[in-house]
């Protein structure tokens, strides 16, 4: 087995920030070698130090056997490096074809026949098939996902990284992923697959290696480092302190939960909204939340979930319908009001949507509430930073304090930010979270489903849109699921065939 990746004490520092100190990690052609760790563990440094984005300072890495030191991404791609970028960076106004040839590593003027050739091969060793005429912004995320990696292959790596990749994928597009990861390292390849997801290492990855606070915390075969081994090494703390459902993904029976009764906090009646091609993102769609009550929406992308939280969040006017709220029209309020009655709103997309990247934590954790914190005309920031020093302690929010651009913490430690700021609402009648867990690790997941159940216990009515079926099922009182604009349902997720009827309602196969 040869050794395509060595890296030896390898350590890196920003600021007053460790991010990585002493680790050691090889990747062997043919494996699949799996890095995992919890929001800020040195994950995504890793790559970077791997991939050039940034430069060690302390330790050495080595390329088949070669000292290998990138100083840009160029270096790497030349070296035989490619990488697959937990945030997508096709340009949306672009064609597939013409995102293909975007870079370095590859000829710019490469005729149209042989890329389609190309890529068409791809397609059919991998299971990565790509319309090379449609633009990249009308994609799906698992589309663009396999652009992606079809990017990075046209390039003919040896080692191939992919940074947290499923964070956004639904079930059968992690699968999918996961297939595709077995075939590129069974081609003699190395694969790097950073995630935290225990079922995903199970299935796709041959050796593992966990990091805690930017160390090495444990490493060997996959068949050597069961899952509770594996928990403990990334949490430091026993996986029985978790909900088995998010260790094992399997929903253990639990009693039906007597439902909230009162007026509804939240009313959606025939609510519509147009796509660009004729066709309806919502149609006609109603829903009522009621207080105290968590309410679950799955379903496959594209059936209306993201556009249901955007018109929800005021982003978009709807084609029609209405949204109350404790019996006010909000069906055209801007955003600022719907906030100042009590909604709360956590964005799909949490670097677009729900933070300014340029801004610090502290202002992200304020926004819309900064005149909370305004002396006499001036924003008082050192009242500011004391009180979002105390937030990111309470959340668990790995960052260099208060004052740190927000684009400077892990998606994972943003996603927390954001999760934090719509929960501290005051009041908070009902709060809509779209994949609250997204890009989270078992420690934080835990703690936000208990927080979701904290601010429904304190009477909020609680919407949660997710592709993760077993968190919906241990954590929602009822269950919708999202078809072509409409919702079906509800279904019990006490139910013990809910499962089946859920992946039935997300097909449009139930009876």
């Amino acid at each position: 087995m040869v050794a395509a990746l060595e890296l030896t004490g390898v350590g890196k520092t920003y600021g007053a920030v460790r991010a990585l100190a002493g680790v050691d990690l090889t990747a062997h052609t043919g494996e699949v070698h799996c890095v995992l760790g919890e929001n800020g563990a040195g994950k995504s440094t890793l790559c970077n130090l791997v991939y050039g984005g940034a430069t060690l300072d302390e330790g050495s890495m080595r390329l088949r056997g070669r000292p290998y030191a990138p100083r840009r991404p160029a270096d790497a791609l030349r070296a035989g490096i490619a990488m697959v970028h937990q945030h997508f960076s096709l340009v949306p106004n672009l064609t597939v074809a013409e995102n293909l040839l975007l870079g370095e590593g590859l000829r710019l003027r490469l005729p149209r026949r042989e890329l389609a050739a190309r890529a068409a091969a791809l397609g059919d060793r991998y299971g990565l098939r790509v319309d090379l005429d449609a633009r990249a912004g009308a994609l799906g995320v698992g589309e663009r996902q396999r652009v992606e990696i079809v990017k990075c292959l046209l390039r003919e790596p040896e080692l191939l990284l992919l940074d947290e990749p499923t964070a956004v994928l639904a079930p059968a597009e992690v699968d999918a992923l996961l297939d595709t990861c077995r075939r590129i390292a069974a081609d003699d390849r190395a694969v790097v697959l950073v995630t935290h997801k225990l079922g995903e290492i199970e299935r796709a990855g041959d050796r593992a290696t966990v990091l805690r606070g930017g160390r090495v915390t444990g490493s060997g075969p996959l068949r050597e480092l069961g899952r509770n081994t594996l928990v403990e090494l990334m949490i430091g703390r026993e996986a029985g302190a978790l909900d088995s459902a998010l260790t094992t993904g399997v929903v253990t029976a639990r009693a039906p939960r007597a439902m909230p009764k009162g007026e509804p906090v939240l009313r959606i009646s025939g609510l519509r909204l147009d796509r660009g091609d004729g066709g309806r993102a919502l149609d006609d769609l109603d829903l009522t939340l009621r207080p105290g009550e968590i309410t679950g929406i799955a379903g496959v992308e594209g059936n209306g979930q993201s556009e249901l939280v955007v018109v929800l969040g005021g982003a978009r006017r709807p084609g029609g319908g209405s949204i109350t709220l404790d019996g006010v029209d909000i069906t055209h309020a801007p955003p600022a009001r719907r906030t100042a009655r009590g909604l709360g709103v956590i964005p799909e997309d949490r670097h677009h949507e729900g933070c300014i990247p340029a801004m610090s934590v502290a202002e992200n954790l304020y926004l819309g509430r900064l005149s909370d914190f305004r002396r006499r005309g001036l924003l008082d920031r050192r009242a500011l930073r004391t009180a979002a020093a105390r937030t990111i302690e309470h959340h668990g929010i790995t960052a260099p304090g208060p004052r740190a651009p927000m684009r400077t913490l892990s998606g994972g430690n943003q996603q927390k930010v954001v999760v934090a700021r719509e929960l501290a609402l005051d009041p908070l009648r009902c709060l809509v979270a779209a994949h609250p867990t997204r890009g989270l690790d078992l420690g934080a997941v835990d703690s936000v489903l208990r927080r979701l159940r904290a601010a429904a216990a304190s009477g909020a009515a609680v919407l949660v849109i997710s592709h993760e079926v077993p968190e919906l099922l241990t954590l929602c009182d009822r269950i919708l699921v999202a078809y072509r604009g409409r919702l079906h349902g509800p279904v019990d997720p006490t139910d013990p065939g809910a499962p089946d009827i859920i992946a039935h309602l997300m097909l449009g196969t139930a009876s």
